[in-house]
This record gives C-alpha cells, sequence and structure tokens, in this order.
C-alpha cells in the first residue's frame, strides 16, 4: 500500500519533467545537447510505465524477449552519468547468457536501485563497482529448480550492508543512511519476484555483491 501511495506521488512531477524536456529539446540546436533530453524524456516514459504497472490491478509483468546485456549497459550508462569522477563502473558479461522473456522496465529498475545502493555505499574517490553477469544451470530458487538462470550482479567495494541490516534490508523503511528512504532494495526484490527470481547478497566491509537471479524460461 504505502508503494501504491509513493507510485500516486511520482507520477505528477514526472509529466513535469518530461514536458520541460521537451520544451528544451525545442529550442536546442546541438546535436549532442539532444542526446541529454533524449535520455530524458525516454526514463520519464519509462518510469510512467513503471509506475502504471504497480499502480495497476496486480497487472503480471509484461513480458517480450529480451537481451539482459541490452538492459545492463542501459544501466551501466546511467550509472556512470551519475557517479563522481573518481567511481570506476566496470562491466564482466557472460557471453553465453541467452535473451529470455522479461519485463524490460521492471528489471531495469530492480537492477538500477541496487546499482544505486553501490553507488551509496562506495567512496567518491576510489570507489569500484562492477556489473557482472552470469547464466547458472541447475539452480533451485525456493522449491522451484530452474533448467537456467541468469545471474545479474552489482559487486562494489563499499562499506558493506551492516551485519544488525542483513535479516531486514529487503524490507521497505529499513536503510542504513541518514537521508535513505529504504525503499530501492524492496522494490528490486518485488519486481524480481515478479519474474519468479529472487534478490541475494553477501558482504562484508570492502565487498559486497547483490544478485538478482531471474528464471529463463523461453530463452532463445
Amino acid at each position: 500500500l504505502m508503494i501504491r501511495q509513493l507510485a500516486h506521488e511520482i507520477k505528477n512531477p514526472l509529466g513535469g519533467l518530461r514536458g520541460a524536456a521537451q520544451l528544451l529539446d525545442r529550442e536546442l540546436h546541438n546535436g549532442a545537447l539532444k542526446e541529454y533530453t533524449t535520455v530524458i524524456i525516454n526514463e520519464a516514459d519509462r518510469l510512467r510505465a513503471l509506475v502504471d504497472s504497480m499502480l495497476g490491478p496486480s497487472r503480471p509483468p509484461q513480458m517480450t524477449q529480451v537481451n539482459i546485456h541490452e538492459l545492463c549497459e542501459h544501466v551501466f550508462h546511467l550509472l556512470r552519468s551519475e557517479a563522481p569522477p573518481g567511481v570506476l563502473i566496470d562491466r564482466d558479461y557472460d557471453p553465453s547468457l541467452p535473451s529470455g522473456l522479461f519485463d524490460r522496465n521492471e528489471i531495469i529498475q530492480a537492477l538500477l536501485n541496487v546499482a544505486r545502493n553501490a553507488l551509496q555505499a562506495v567512496q567518491p574517490v576510489g570507489g569500484h563497482i562492477t556489473l557482472r553477469t552470469r547464466a547458472l544451470s541447475n539452480m533451485l530458487i525456493g522449491t522451484e529448480r530452474h533448467r537456467l538462470v541468469a545471474n545479474l550482479q552489482v559487486a562494489d567495494n563499499g562499506h558493506g550492508v551492516p551485519p544488525e541490516l542483513y535479516r531486514s534490508v529487503f524490507y521497505p523503511l529499513v536503510t542504513s543512511r541518514p537521508t535513505g528512504t529504504g525503499l530501492g532494495l524492496a522494490v528490486a526484490q518485488d519486481l524480481v519476484t515478479r519474474h519468479h527470481g529472487i534478490v541475494e547478497f553477501e558482504s562484508r566491509p570492502g565487498f559486497t555483491v547483490f544478485s538478482l537471479l531471474l528464471p529463463l524460461e523461453g530463452t532463445e
């Protein structure tokens, strides 16, 4: 219920953001700068679609055949644009990972939430975040065994998850940051669960990995 209320509050400023970006786009005559307004407009549209899905009557994910690495690259570029210059962001992709049936907007948002958490955890100078993908075979998620699972990982060298939050880190409003909302990981887990997957993590100071485990049913 709280997430649905929050989603309502997000829709109005999103519309204003998109409208302002469109007005700015019309005034710009520099093609390179127009790339930035296009990113703003596209992200506003993606977030509105995501909010609509959260507000809908338990609408199932809108599954399409998706290239996992295209999603990862989208998150990589967004993250790199938000990161301080002293933070290194790289990727380590498994080329054997096939496409799968996913709701593109939902998986992007889940991965982005986890990656932004990592960005908040690392130092502004010397921070290091890696987006990694791996294909896992014959894996158990809950009580169901899956022939093939996509493992989307976000690894960072930040301060780590405080031990007292290990059991509650995916609960809404749980955060170790004074300015945090505690919604990012809760939403990520919810979106991954809608795909019959799970988010897991291991953490110690200087090394944290969050793993989004997503069954690859209907792969090509």
